[in-house]
């Protein structure tokens, strides 16, 4: 006997919907979720384990004006996760016998005040030198055009935070310094050594500054929330140069995370130096390496760093126990927001155990 048709009908959809249920993406699900609750107007993702790439993708708009949607090509500012490139390139030059980590600064830099005497080039690496913070001051902006000699200049009348090695302070203004001290020792610009030694030996063919008058194929819009309404981001913004001024796609940032697993870039030794935890001068430790921060999450070890930049936000993400490592970059200028959604995706592809251990929060 033949069924209704519309019981033929009924049992088909079911069928269709368990299908979709089963492929349905619960990493999809998440992501434009919080796409939705938070106001993010575009993300792009990748997750790598033991080597692989085991998703790669875009999703919402990387311009709202022009409805152009985010994809794998599309290149996002990713602030500070440009300190670990610094200092990758201050290694090169420490294992190149150039330079020391110990080195006085006032060595490579012209015009240092006194007061900078005791500075060493670890000290700006881990945020301990006690220099005062130049994106909290006035005179910083991009127009100004600072090279090394007016940033020095620029930055002396303000005394130091506290003595070199004392505290931990989070300074963008050492990783500017440490771009003047690459130049200085190499003879050629920041960007010059970076391409040459990092960006075209690995590939990393969208890597470049973030300079506004370059035109940058597939470069994303960035965007700021103000009273709950998506607003264009500010236009007038800090020179953040060695600090935080690289843009890339994430699909690059995955051949650098591929390349810190091997000796491509940097030694094991010098690796190793990269990921040790900073020793401040009464002994005690914290968790900050150069240009990477080294927390636990969930009671696992991870290595990671985010990124902010006006419209923009980042994170690169790694949990070395199980070879994961989480990009996220998005188009919206909340600080934090990136590392959040990395160590959410990284949730998905983490051992039960391991969610249920330690409150961590994202830095």
């Amino acid at each position: 006997m033949r069924r209704p048709t519309w019981i033929v009908i009924l049992l088909h959809g079911w069928i269709l919907a368990t299908c979709f249920s089963l492929w349905a993406d619960p990493v999809d699900d998440y992501l434009k979720t919080q796409m939705q609750q938070r106001r993010i107007p575009g993300v792009t993702l990748a997750v790598v384990r033991d080597g692989k790439t085991i998703k790669a993708q875009g999703y919402g708009l990387a311009n709202l004006e022009l409805n152009v949607p985010v994809t794998q090509q599309s290149v996002f500012e990713i602030g500070s996760i440009t300190k670990q490139f610094t200092a990758a390139a201050i290694l090169m030059l420490v294992e190149a016998g150039k330079l020391g980590l110990d080195d006085k600064i006032s060595k490579h830099l012209q015009g240092c005040p006194a007061a900078w005497s005791s500075v060493t080039i670890r000290h700006l690496l881990t945020h301990t030198s006690g220099l005062k913070n130049y994106t909290g001051l006035s005179g910083f902006e991009v127009s100004r055009e600072l090279d090394a000699p007016k940033f020095i200049a620029t930055l002396a009348p303000h005394p130091l935070d506290f003595a070199p090695g004392e505290s931990f302070s989070y300074c963008n203004s050492g990783y500017n310094l440490l771009g003047y001290i690459i130049e200085e020792v190499s003879g050629q610009s920041y960007w010059q050594f970076l391409s040459e030694r990092i960006f075209k030996p690995l590939g990393m063919i969208t890597c470049q500054s973030r300079d506004l008058k370059t035109v940058i194929t597939n470069r994303v819009s960035g965007y700021e929330l103000e009273k709950g309404i998506l607003v264009n981001r500010d236009s007038d913004l800090t020179d953040v140069f060695a600090a935080g001024a690289i843009v890339s796609t994430a699909r690059d940032l995955m051949k650098w995370n591929a390349a810190l697993d091997t000796d491509k870039v940097l030694s094991r030794s010098s690796r190793a130096e990269m990921w040790k935890p900073v020793r401040l001068n009464d002994g005690k430790t914290y968790p900050y390496g150069f240009g990477w921060r080294l927390n636990d999450y969930r009671g696992l070890q991870n290595i990671g760093h985010s990124g902010s930049t006006s419209g923009f936000c980042a994170s690169l993400q790694r949990f070395p126990d199980h070879k994961l490592s989480v990009i996220v970059l998005c188009n919206l200028g909340e600080q934090g927001l990136a590392t959040l959604l990395a160590r959410g995706v990284a949730g998905f592809y983490l051992p039960p155990q391991a969610e249920e251990s330690g409150t961590a929060q994202p830095k």
